[in-house]
């Protein structure tokens, strides 16, 4: 964008300092980011974000969540006694107008928070990250779990096994593009088909009163974190998709990535597998920080939670091939089958696990 544009949107909020240079900040692929440079020592920097309202049609609930989500951590870190809090917990600037989170400019949607200054995020997954991410995502639900107003779905149905399985039996019955004959096709609908009661037990339990649902952060990777130059965990970011879930979503969805010995989309099925390195340490820091407030039902789930989210991402790798590779970009015909067949495989090594798993997670509760 034009420099003159972004120095309109950054005006109409309730920053202090003088802007000195407004540029693009990092990579990421869901919204615009920039960093807005103040000119005085004495004032803080920005971090100036379009926030992607295809993603998320609803901005204004967004906003709303990571405001009670912010103001709750920032209260508790007070209440601790903590130090350097403004480096522990995001800070997002209000509007003049209207004291809102986020202003709208010629249809698109903006926000302002306070840049976090030396701190950084990593990318590599090692049992070290994973263990200071599983400390920090479940840190960061137990910090959340008396937060006293509930929360909207910011994306309806996110985690939900039941609807994905659903949306898989539909494009099945209508096969849009003529795949689901095919036998490599036929052999994995019959795998997920033989999971699918025990894979949906979540949502049950859930409508049983057996299991809660908390605040989760929905989109647990390692770069979702800040370290400071001690490499010690300052907060969590990337709050968009914060939201009312299970905890199996924060717990599950970490591992499907990170303790996958392969990419996602790799061909070599003979590759693909569970690494239990990367279990132990997650779950070892999870447990940590998360124990005090998760009820027996939630630890006793865990290893089923490690298979849900592979098993859920070969459903929706699977729709997405069945409806014509609508959804996931492919560099091939085949692109989103083998997506679909690398997580069966994942979830088969899981289950080959489960023994291991469950002694592990025994052994981290006597500890």
């Amino acid at each position: 964008m034009e420099q003159n544009q972004l120095n309109t949107i950054v005006s109409q909020f309730a920053i202090s300092g003088t802007v000195s240079e407004i540029r693009p900040l990092g990579e990421g692929l869901i919204n615009d980011t920039y960093k807005v440079v103040t000119a005085e020592a004495s004032e803080p920097d920005y971090v100036l974000q379009r926030v992607n309202h295809n993603v998320f049609p609803d901005v204004d609930m967004v906003m709303r969540n990571i405001e009670a989500v912010t103001n709750h951590i920032r209260m508790k870190l007070e209440q601790a006694g903590e130090d350097d809090i403004e480096r522990k917990v995001l800070r997002f600037i209000p509007a003049k107008v209207d004291g809102k989170l986020y202003i709208v400019q010629d249809g698109q949607y903006w926000r302002i928070m306070v840049f976090i200054p030396n701190a950084i995020t990593k990318q590599a997954v090692d049992p070290a990250s994973s263990r200071d991410a599983g400390r920090a995502f479940g840190r960061f639900q137990a910090m959340l779990a008396d937060i006293p107003v509930e929360l909207g779905e910011t994306i309806k149905d996110f985690h939900n096994m039941e609807f994905r399985l659903q949306q898989l039996r539909e494009v099945v019955a209508k096969d849009p593009v003529g795949r689901v004959s095919e036998p490599q096709v036929q052999r994995l609908l019959q795998e997920i088909d033989a999971r699918a009661h025990e894979m949906t037990k979540a949502e049950r339990m859930g409508r049983e009163g057996i299991l809660p649902k908390r605040v989760c952060h929905c989109d647990t990777k390692v770069n979702n974190m800040m370290f400071n130059d001690h490499d010690e965990v300052l907060c969590v970011i990337d709050l968009d998709t914060v939201m009312p879930n299970f905890i199996f979503s924060d717990y599950g969805d970490f591992l499907r990535t990170a303790a996958n010995t392969v990419a996602e989309d790799c061909a070599d099925m003979t590759a693909v597998k569970f690494r239990m390195d990367i279990f132990k340490a997650f779950t070892e820091g999870y447990l940590q920080s998360a124990r005090s407030f998760l009820l027996p039902v939630e630890i006793e789930n865990l290893p089923y939670a490690t298979a849900l989210f592979p098993y859920m991402q070969c459903v929706r790798f699977l729709w997405d091939y069945l409806s014509g590779d609508k959804y996931w970009k492919c560099q091939y015909p085949e692109h989103n089958f083998v997506r679909a067949n690398n997580q069966f495989h994942l979830l088969k090594s899981v289950e080959d696990h489960y023994p291991q798993m469950e002694a592990f997670i025994q052994k981290c509760l006597e500890a």
